[in-house]
């Protein structure tokens, strides 16, 4: 009797420790899932990385060039230089 009760107990120590490793809190499903979470974040920070090199760049064009100032005003404002003329084409 006393057999039996001690390898109930051992099995159901077993099961419960296996229960808590594969789908516990802190168990193994947990842990990819957080793995998935931070190569997901890492690409977003890797992307926002990229985007900021791109306006330090721009930045550093406007503030040393007129070249990239000309390019905004005659894109963005539709501003044209003494002396040229300026065409629209309708379709």
């Amino acid at each position: 009797m006393m057999m039996r009760l001690l390898l109930f107990a051992t099995g159901a120590i077993v099961v419960y420790l296996q229960y808590q490793l594969w789908l516990g809190e802190d168990g193994w499903l947990a842990l990819r899932a957080r793995q998935a979470e931070a190569a997901e974040q890492l690409e977003i920070i890797a992307d926002l990385r990229e985007g900021n090199r791109d306006l330090e760049v721009e930045v550093l064009d406007l503030k040393n060039g007129t070249e990239a100032i000309e390019e905004r005003a005659r894109s963005e404002l539709g501003m044209i230089r003494e002396g040229e003329t300026f065409y629209i084409i309708v379709d």
